[in-house]
C-alpha cells in the first residue's frame, strides 16, 4: 500500500525539525520543503525520492482524459493527484476496463486514505509514479479548472454528509472565498498584472494579463451557478456596497496569502448580465526592478545615469498605458535614493515602495489632485520630487518651476515618442523657453515580450520578408546586413506554450538641450525627431532592432509592439 511518510533512506539526511515540518506541510508543499532540507533542487530531491521509494517517475506526465470522469476535482485538488497515460507493457493482454490499472501521478508517495478515497471512485487496481510537483498542478488547472477543487467540494453532494440548508450555504459560501482566493493566488503565481470577472451570455469567463497580453482561464464546469456569489465575494473585499449593481464603484483589497502581498484596485461596472468586476494587482515586492532589471543596456544606463546626478531638472518618461513608466520611474528613484536626500512621490495609485522615499496618494475626489498636492510638496523641503502624471496645465506648470528653482523633478506623460513630450507640454499651454530651460531628459519607451530562454530557436530568415518587415519599422534595409538568422518563439511548458516569458524594454532616450532653438521657435515633433536622430538619437524602433539580433524579443513581437501603439 502506498506510503507518504519519508522513507528512511531520505528521514536520516534531514534534522527532526525539518521532518516535522515535512510531515505537517500541505503535499503540494512536500517536494520544495524536502528539496530545501535536502539542499538539493526539485528536480534531484524528486530524483532522490523516487529512487528511495521505488515508484517510477515520469518526467513530463501526460494526463489520460478517459480517467478524469472517475476523478473529482476535489480529490485532485486536495491531493495534487492525476490519472496520466502510461504505456502498456507489450506483452499485456487487453482486458476489461475494470482490471485494466489506473496510472496515477503525484508528487509526493500517496497513503492508504488517499488509495481508498480513489478506490471508492474506480474498481480499476491503482499503480503510482512520481511526477514534479509544478507540472501535477499545472494540468489539475488545465483540466479541471482553477478552483475546481472549492467549488467541487460545495456542489458535490456525494462528497457532502446530509446538513441542513443553512449549513450548506455555509458550505458554499466557504468555498466562494476558497474559490476566489485561489485564482488571485495563481495570477500572483503567473505574474499577471490584471484579472478580469466578465459575465457572458451562459457563462463567467475570467482572463489574466501576463506580459502585456489577456490569457483565458481554465474553469470548472459549474463555474456559472457560483456567478452571483463570486461577484458578491469581491465586493465585499473591496468594500463595495453589495446591493448597489446599476452604478460602478471603485475599492480595493489588501490581499496577503503566504509570500505574496499585494494592493489590489477593484472596479465594477454594470453589464447586461451582470456586474464586470477587474482587479489591478500591485505592489508585488517582487517587482521591485533596478535599471540594468528594465532592460536598459549600459550604454543608455550611462546617459541616464549622467542626468539622475544633476541637481535639478526635469526629467519625463513617455509612452501608452503599459508601457512601465511607473516602473522604470522606481528604478530612477532606487538609483539615486540615499540618506541625504529628501524624496517625496505623488502617486496614483502607490505601486511600488521606495525605502526611505515619503509616498503620497492622491485623491481627487477630496481635491487632494496632482497640482494641488505637488504645490503642498514644495513647501516640505524635497530635494527630489517624482509626480506620477502630468495631465494638465496646472500640473506642468508647477513641475517646471519646481524644475527650475532647484529641485530634481520626475513625471511622465503619455506619448508616441520622446519628442512628442516637448510639444505636448507646449500645447498644454506652458511657455516653450521654460520647457527648453527645464527639461533635461525625455526617455520615450515601450515592453515588448521576451523569448522564453528555455525553448528559443534561431531559424533562417528569408531576405524579402526581413526587409519588408524593416521597412514597416521604418528601418534602413542596411539594417539586415549579415543577418541570416533570428531567434523565434518556440513554446514549452515554462511559457505556458506561448514561446514568451517576462518582458524587456525598449528605450528612445532624447536630451532636449541641443533643441533649444527649435523649441522656443516651437517646431513640430517631427522636426525636432529629425534633428534628434541626426544628433545620435536611437528611436524606439532601433532599441527594439537591437534586442531582436541579440535574441531577446522576436522580430513579429518587435512589429505587433511598435504597430499598435500608434506609430
Amino acid at each position: 500500500m502506498p506510503d507518504d511518510s519519508l522513507p528512511a533512506a531520505l528521514a536520516h539526511r534531514l534534522p527532526e525539525t525539518a521532518q516535522k515540518a515535512l510531515a505537517e506541510s500541505v503535499r503540494e508543499k512536500r517536494l520544495a520543503l524536502l528539496a530545501s532540507g535536502l539542499g538539493l533542487g526539485e528536480t534531484a530531491a524528486l530524483e532522490a525520492l523516487a529512487r528511495a521509494t521505488g515508484l517510477p517517475l515520469l518526467e513530463a506526465p501526460v494526463i489520460d482524459p478517459e480517467a478524469l470522469a472517475a476523478f473529482p476535482a476535489r480529490l485532485a485538488h486536495e491531493y495534487q493527484v492525476v490519472p496520466v497515460l502510461v504505456a502498456p507493457p507489450p506483452s499485456s493482454a487487453l482486458g476489461s476496463l475494470s482490471s485494466e490499472p489506473l496510472h496515477l501521478a503525484s508528487p509526493w508517495p500517496a497513503n492508504a486514505i488517499i488509495a481508498d478515497w480513489i478506490a471508492t471512485f474506480t474498481p480499476r487496481p491503482l499503480v503510482w509514479h512520481l511526477a514534479p510537483a509544478d507540472r501535477v498542478a499545472q494540468l489539475i488547472n488545465e483540466n479541471y479548472g482553477i478552483g475546481s477543487g472549492s467549488l467541487d467540494d460545495a456542489d458535490d453532494s456525494s462528497l457532502i454528509p446530509a446538513t441542513t440548508g443553512t449549513e450548506l450555504e455555509a458550505d458554499a459560501d466557504a468555498a466562494v472565498v476558497r474559490f476566489v482566493t485561489d485564482v488571485i493566488a495563481q495570477a500572483v503565481t503567473e505574474n499577471a498584472t490584471d484579472i478580469h470577472f466578465e459575465p457572458q451570455e451562459g457563462q463567467l469567463t475570467i482572463r489574466y494579463r501576463v506580459d502585456g497580453l489577456l490569457v483565458p482561464v481554465p474553469l470548472p464546469e459549474n463555474l456559472l451557478r457560483f456567478q452571483d456569489a463570486i461577484i458578491s465575494r469581491l465586493k465585499i473585499m473591496a468594500r463595495m456596497n453589495i446591493s448597489e449593481k446599476r452604478l460602478p464603484q471603485d475599492g480595493r483589497i489588501d490581499f496577503r496569502q503566504g509570500g505574496a502581498a499585494l494592493d489590489i484596485r477593484v472596479s465594477t461596472i454594470p453589464t447586461i448580465y451582470a456586474e464586470s468586476v477587474s482587479l489591478r494587482l500591485l505592489n508585488q515586492r517582487k517587482m521591485a526592478y533596478t535599471m540594468e532589471g528594465i532592460g536598459l543596456t549600459p550604454v543608455e544606463q550611462a546617459h541616464i545615469a549622467r542626468v539622475l546626478d544633476f541637481p535639478h531638472g526635469l526629467i519625463l518618461v513617455t509612452g501608452p498605458t503599459g508601457s512601465g513608466k511607473s516602473t522604470s520611474l522606481n528604478a530612477f528613484l532606487r538609483k539615486i535614493n540615499s540618506s541625504d536626500l529628501r524624496i517625496v512621490t505623488i502617486e496614483d495609485p502607490i505601486e511600488y515602495e521606495v525605502p526611505g522615499a515619503n509616498q503620497m496618494q492622491t485623491h481627487a475626489e477630496i481635491g487632494l489632485t496632482f497640482a494641488s498636492a505637488l504645490r503642498h510638496v514644495l513647501r516640505q523641503d524635497p530635494d527630489v520630487i517624482m509626480v506620477g502624471e502630468i495631465r494638465d496645465l496646472d500640473t506642468a506648470e508647477i513641475a517646471i518651476r519646481a524644475s527650475l528653482t532647484g529641485h530634481l523633478v520626475f513625471s511622465t506623460l503619455h506619448t508616441n515618442d520622446a519628442p512628442g513630450a516637448i510639444t505636448r507640454l507646449t500645447d498644454m499651454g506652458v511657455e516653450p523657453f521654460l520647457v527648453a530651460s527645464a527639461v533635461e531628459l525625455v526617455i520615450a519607451q515601450r515592453l515588448v515580450r521576451r523569448l522564453c530562454p528555455d525553448c528559443a530557436k534561431k531559424k533562417l530568415v528569408d531576405p524579402l520578408a526581413l526587409h519588408a518587415t524593416l521597412e514597416a519599422l521604418q528601418l534602413a534595409p542596411a539594417e539586415a546586413e549579415g543577418i541570416t538568422e533570428l531567434a523565434e518563439p518556440v513554446g514549452c511548458r515554462s511559457c505556458r506554450h506561448t514561446g514568451f516569458r517576462g518582458r524587456i524594454g525598449l528605450f528612445e532616450i532624447l536630451h532636449p538641450k541641443p533643441l533649444h532653438d527649435l523649441i522656443v521657435r516651437r517646431e513640430s515633433s517631427k522636426a525636432l525627431a529629425a534633428l534628434a536622430r541626426s544628433l545620435g538619437m536611437r528611436t524606439l524602433q532601433q532599441s527594439g532592432w537591437e534586442r531582436v539580433k541579440s535574441g531577446h524579443t522576436s522580430l513579429q513581437e518587435l512589429l505587433r509592439t511598435i504597430s499598435t501603439s500608434g506609430e
